[in-house]
């Protein structure tokens, strides 16, 4: 890709993106393009890898309290042993965990008034300061500094786009928060705009309508009002590409989004801890992993389900080194036709908070049972199930709301009773008591968790799945 300086100079007309900027971009965008053939093989990249995070590891620590407590007295050379830390560890070490020296009040406060205001700008100096409420609920801040906001947009850019950066595109992110983030590439070239998931899913017809985006970024639950919208002839858009984000795209909605706007619907995966993955022209989700390390903690060999561990060697200003997320991702089993070696993903299937755990049928044990064995339960139940919910309480007892027709719900309950105990009979354990409740209607600004349990523990569910039980 060949940029002149008269398009640099249009490019940054607006005054929002100035020079330097726009070349952190562009060579974040090139680099990442010129990624994809880079290596030959898995060896290549990891070893390319070992490199990237041992240098990352020696610039950061000296900077980072926390991570040189923890792994001062370590020998660069073995850090995919090093201690492994997760979002309850950076909350109760904010302080100290961060290199530029923010307290953790200060940024809740700035991210609480963005939070209230709906004016996302302001930054601490220079630092983005993000507030993530995530699927569980439990907070979480996220900082980040200007160049990585640039060297962020630089990859996502080249992951996204359809074609080239020249080619005038316009961006709707339906979001339930706006940053700093999106407004780093926003140019004569390229324009990022933010829906806000607060308003009405009418009104943000409307402005998408005025709008026209080319590119079209929201939740799974947004996306299917829209194609209703879509094929009703309220809403008058035509996006060359579309986005799910946030939340776990189930495959019925997949088919009705796909088939409303008469396209393919792509993914990207993203979270307080980074860009983790986006599809590739054939749909398939690939780890972003010329940024990251991505070790995996199995869960299921078997079922290739597992939990990543991940390591950002880009990340200076709030590093994530050995964070463990709470994420269960499936892995591709057969490679993908883009022949890309970034590790492929089947599916993204949902947190660790979702596994189920019933009884053993044979000991005293327990059976993880994955989001995605519950959901293929329900679905393939009755084809008059258009929406549902699973919620595992403490109780032990299986609660379950289903949005059926009036006429079809004794015999939708009836076949969900037999799907469930069908499943537990295939994987060994107890089927719970089963009670059926009204559904109640969910906010769009809130991620929608269709399979969740009450008395769950990642850890104990991986432990139990190692183990056998």
């Amino acid at each position: 890709m060949r940029l002149s300086r008269s398009s640099l100079r249009t490019a940054t007309k607006s005054g929002i993106v100035d020079m330097k900027q726009l070349a952190t971009i562009l060579w974040k965008y090139i680099a990442t393009k010129r990624n994809f053939r880079r290596w030959n093989d898995r060896r290549e990249l990891e070893a390319w890898q070992n490199r990237a995070v041992q240098k990352h590891l020696a610039r950061v620590l000296p900077r980072s309290p926390f991570y040189q407590q923890l792994y001062g007295n370590r020998t660069l050379k073995d850090w995919r042993d090093f201690p492994i830390t997760n979002k309850a560890a950076l909350m109760a070490n904010f302080d100290n965990w961060n290199t530029e020296g923010i307290q953790q009040q200060t940024a809740l406060a700035a991210a609480l008034r963005a939070e209230r205001s709906r004016d996302f700008a302001p930054t601490i100096g220079n630092i983005t300061v993000g507030l993530s409420s995530g699927t569980s609920g439990s907070r979480s801040l996220f900082l980040i500094s200007p160049r990585e906001r640039h060297a962020w947009a630089g990859t996502l850019l080249a992951r996204i786009l359809p074609g080239g950066l020249l080619e005038g595109h316009r961006a709707a992110l339906c979001f339930r928060a706006n940053s700093n983030l999106y407004q780093s590439v926003h140019s004569r070239l390229f324009q990022f705009r933010f829906f806000d998931l607060l308003e009405p899913p009418e009104i943000l017809a409307q402005k998408l309508m005025e709008f026209q985006p080319t590119l079209l970024v929201a939740p799974p639950a947004l996306l299917r009002i829209f194609a209703g919208e879509k094929r009703a002839g309220r809403l008058r858009i035509q996006p060359t590409r579309i986005f799910s984000v946030a939340e776990v795209l189930e495959p019925e909605e997949r088919v009705v989004i796909e088939a409303a706007f008469g396209q393919r619907l792509h993914e990207i995966y993203q979270a307080t801890e980074g860009f983790l993955a986006a599809t590739c022209r054939h749909g398939t989700l690939h780890l972003n992993e010329d940024v990251q390390v991505v070790q995996k903690e199995w869960l299921d060999h078997t079922h290739r389900k597992f939990i990543p561990i991940i390591t950002d060697f880009r990340r200076t200003t709030q590093p994530i080194l050995r964070y463990r997320l709470t994420d269960i991702l499936t892995e591709r089993e057969m490679p993908c036709p883009c022949g890309s070696i970034f590790t492929a993903l089947e599916k993204i299937e949902g947190r660790c908070d979702d596994l189920l755990r019933f009884c053993s049928a044979h000991n005293n044990g327990v059976i993880a049972v994955f989001p995605d064995f519950v959901r293929r339960a329900i679905v393939s139940a009755d084809d008059s199930i258009t929406e549902y919910s699973v919620t595992l309480r403490s109780s032990g007892i299986l609660e379950i709301s289903l949005k059926v027709r009036p006429e079809t719900k004794v015999r939708a309950e009836q076949a969900v009773r037999g799907e469930f105990s069908l499943l537990c009979k295939t994987l060994g354990c107890q089927c719970p008591e089963i009670i059926f409740v009204p559904m109640i209607p969910s906010s769009l600004n809130e991620k929608k968790r269709r399979v969740r349990s009450e008395r769950n523990d990642c850890l104990v569910a991986a432990c139990s799945q190692k183990n056998g039980l």
